[in-house]
């Protein structure tokens, strides 16, 4: 871990190490100039002259910068030297929707209608400063005890494409990114990509909310990715009886293969949302 002994990374002074990952750390840390506490992303030694890593967070810091909203993770600052390379970020140390999940999904129930608001929220203001996210997942949503659903990890988001520029290839590399069990089939081709990739993620998710799982699961990558480009989408209500026929019609719109066939936008989905019921039978002391 680069300078730790000085207790500083630039002018900020670290305080406590959150996690850590195989590429990087996060700390809580502190400006000393302004008192202001934020969540350090920090490349470990190993990789501090890995330039794919680097770019990865040079990206997310791209993409950060331009986004101001209460259901997204502000970003502060980004710095680089041969000994560090950090990015700042707004300090919100919560538990993302992936580990609640681990927990059962059913305790996340009584507050669901709100927790799904929130997340589409965000994810509509992402998409109307003109970014693709390109990796929604449970995991990249956090939710605090008291608080607003916060998106984050923003190193895939790409600028959505228009007229023309629809027809070349989606990306800078020809390899797939992002996390196979919520990939669009468009992602998966490599194909060019609009907020729709990001909307057959987000049904991913809601069925994964309802149902305790991914629509699909496979018994190896190659199996698993098929099953996304070629498969009907499970019913969310063969996982859970007690969801309406409205909302697993929503989340099978927005599953369907061809882009075409989901919510043109997540506004669109999200008033869908607001106005449907999610469950048959609510469950107790819903919000």
């Amino acid at each position: 871990m680069p300078r730790v002994a000085q207790q500083y990374l630039g002018p900020y002074r670290l305080l406590n190490l959150i996690r850590t990952g195989k590429t990087c750390q996060v700390w809580e840390a502190m400006r000393d100039s302004s008192q202001q506490r934020v969540a350090l992303k920090v490349l470990v030694d190993d990789y501090l002259k890995d330039r794919d890593e680097i770019a990865s967070m040079r990206n997310e810091y791209t993409v950060g910068k331009t986004l101001d909203h209460p259901r997204v993770i502000h970003v502060y600052d980004m710095d680089q030297d041969p000994t560090y390379c950090y990015m700042a970020m707004e300090m919100c140390q919560a538990p993302n929707i992936k580990q609640h999940i681990h927990q059962g999904v059913e305790l996340l129930f009584p507050r669901l209608k709100r927790i799904v608001r929130e997340a589409s929220e965000g994810l509509a203001y992402f998409h109307s400063k003109g970014w693709i996210h390109r990796d929604i997942k449970p995991d990249n949503f956090l939710l605090p005890a008291t608080g607003s659903v916060k998106l984050i990890d923003f190193a895939l988001g790409q600028r959505a494409r228009s007229g023309v520029w629809k027809l070349l290839p989606g990306g800078k590399s020809s390899a797939i990114q992002g996390t196979r069990s919520y990939m669009s089939p468009e992602q998966i081709r490599c194909a060019a990509l609009d907020a729709r990739a990001d909307i057959y993620s987000f049904g991913c998710m809601l069925h994964e909310l309802l149902g305790g799982k991914p629509p699909f699961t496979g018994s190896s990558t190659n199996d698993l990715l098929n099953k996304h480009l070629r498969s009907p989408p499970p019913s969310v209500q063969g996982a859970n009886r007690n969801v309406t026929d409205a909302c697993a019609s929503l989340i099978k719109r927005m599953l369907a293969k061809d882009p075409k066939g989901r919510p043109a936008s997540m506004d669109e989905a999200l008033i869908e949302w607001n106005r449907i019921e999610i469950f048959k039978e609510p469950p107790p002391d819903s919000e």
